[in-house]
């Protein structure tokens, strides 16, 4: 039993990391570099449902649109003011100020709301039990919403003419502008989505976990392991790659410290670099 309630934390974990790394492999598919702001756009998304519970005094479900918000507004300044005038430098730069932009989101974070922990509500919430397993409610929203992104991520990437412009994007850029694409309005679509995924994971990870400062910094591992595990640049193989992830990190609390599990995310990303180095679902296009 102690294995099934492991797995169902396993699948928790993997629900949040797996949509951390759906916005990781859009943003790589569309702008060929790795974002290492993204964690910390999931805290800033974290702290915005905090300031909807805390002003408005909604729950942290209701409160993913104001997450959302702060999010997008957080990717789309670092777009204008930063990743545009050095889009026609050499990809390693991009990823360089990706990361300076990360200390600066997580130093405004403590500055604004402090360095202590926080949490969207106290209180003891009282689980389901099935049998021996034990499932908090918001494990419910959590995979639930998951589910729902998932299938409405879908849905966009297949039939909506903006999913199918930005899989024509991440095919090949040139073709896609020579033939009518958009191609600066699809960069600005991937960015809003790519905020909003990590939005509702920082949320939800609020929810199982709490707030902090460094809350997505220390998720940034296995988020950018997930992507590279099912093929960067691939959101189905992100999808993969963070359940596998979220339920290897928590099965191997088994028989190490829980303190180590994120070294389990290294650990697998290090082995599919040296095994198959593109992925399950060999990266690197939508």
């Amino acid at each position: 039993m102690e294995v099934l309630q492991l797995v169902v934390y396993g699948i928790v974990t993997g629900s949040i990391v797996a949509l951390g790394a759906i916005g990781v492999s859009l943003v790589f598919s569309i702008l060929r570099f790795a974002h290492f702001a993204h964690g910390d756009v999931m805290t800033v998304g974290a702290y915005g449902a905090l300031v909807g519970v805390t002003l408005i005094g909604v729950t942290p479900m209701v409160a993913i649109p104001v997450a959302i918000l702060f999010a997008v507004v957080a990717v789309l300044v670092a777009e204008f003011c930063l990743y545009r005038p050095l889009r026609s430098s050499h990809p390693v730069i991009l990823l360089i100020s990706s990361f300076g932009y990360a200390l600066i989101l997580r130093s405004a974070i403590q500055l604004v709301a402090g360095p202590a922990p926080q949490v969207f509500k106290s209180g003891i919430q009282i689980p389901y039990r099935f049998g021996e397993i034990v499932i908090r409610p918001d494990h419910f929203w959590i995979v639930g919403g998951t589910i729902l992104i998932i299938v409405a991520l879908h849905l966009f990437l297949s039939r909506s003419k903006f999913g199918k412009a930005m899989r024509a994007m991440s095919d090949n850029m040139d073709l896609a502008r020579i033939s009518g694409i958009p191609a600066y309005r699809m960069i600005l679509i991937t960015w809003v989505i790519a905020a909003a995924l990590a939005a509702v994971a920082g949320v939800f990870l609020g929810m199982d976990t709490r707030l902090h400062p460094v809350m997505g910094w220390r998720l940034l591992l296995p988020v950018f392991a997930a992507a590279i595990l099912g093929g960067i640049g691939r959101p189905y193989g992100a999808i993969a790659g963070g359940f596998i992830i979220g339920i290897s990190m928590e099965l191997s609390t088994m028989v190490i410290d829980p303190g180590y599990k994120h070294a389990v995310a290294f650990a697998l990303l290090v082995l599919m670099l040296i095994i198959r180095p593109t992925g399950l679902f060999r990266g690197t296009s939508l």
